[in-house]
């Protein structure tokens, strides 16, 4: 397999996923499953077969303008931070089981071993990408992505302090602002899904810099399936395509 220098940083599956939770039989499924993704300088597209056979959650990933890669989930967890498990805690008490997302982390892993850390399509922290590194998220605040952003009575503000390294980028303050753009149709995985496109006008203060995230949305929960994020202010954009949701 070869291995996309331009995207992920080079270190094994095994080492990371051993050094995340112990060495198990799941490693060697893994490693398995990450040989479908055959990352060099052309996308990887996988066939709807290819998808469903694959026993793990998976996503594409494409960071800036390298090729589009094939990623696996790894783990879902509970979030570690006070602020996420208490946006947890909020929407279990506010909103349906059946239609509110779950709060849980979901860490998605790449044939060469860059790892991204999502909860409900939110980028929420990045490992070995050579890019640079998103480090943490933290608010007080729901993000309206979990409150359902589809809803009428879900708040289009939000505020939050980002970490991001190369550098000691530590406690920036980042301000949203959501606005609903249009009900459109995409293509996912070859099939059209209609979805509810919303921006994200972000705005850091400590730094003068403005910049916008695009999020598409399952309009009966508001599922993010589609989105495209900044990592972090001076980092690349990613976009990521959800292919096959995780099921708890």
């Amino acid at each position: 397999m070869r291995i996309n220098n331009k995207i992920f940083s080079l270190v094994t599956v095994s080492a990371v996923l051993c050094a995340m939770s112990g060495c198990s039989q799941r490693i060697s499924a893994l490693n398995d499953t990450i040989e479908l993704a055959f990352i060099g300088d052309k996308d990887v597209i996988l066939t709807p077969e290819q998808i469903s056979a694959n026993p793990y959650a998976s996503i594409y990933a494409k960071i800036g303008d390298t090729a589009q890669a094939f990623v696996v989930l790894a783990f879902a967890e509970p979030p570690a931070t006070l602020s996420s498990t208490a946006t947890s805690t909020a929407i279990s008490s506010t909103q349906s089981p059946s239609t509110t997302p779950k709060a849980l982390e979901l860490k998605w892993l790449s044939a060469d071993n860059g790892m991204i850390v999502t909860v409900n399509g939110r980028l929420v922290k990045t490992h070995n990408l050579l890019a640079g590194n998103l480090a943490g998220v933290t608010s007080v605040q729901i993000d309206p992505l979990l409150q359902g952003l589809h809803l009428e009575s879900t708040p289009k503000t939000w505020h939050r302090l980002l970490d991001w390294q190369p550098g000691y980028h530590y406690g920036y303050q980042a301000d949203s602002q959501f606005q609903f753009v249009a009900t459109e149709t995409i293509i996912i995985n070859q099939t059209p899904t209609q979805v509810l496109h919303y921006s994200e006008l972000v705005t850091i203060k400590g730094l003068n810099i403005q910049y916008q995230n695009e999020f598409w949305l399952k309009p009966d929960n508001g599922q993010v399936v589609k989105s495209r994020q900044k990592i972090a202010p001076n980092l690349p954009y990613i976009d990521i395509t959800l292919l096959k949701p995780f099921a708890s």
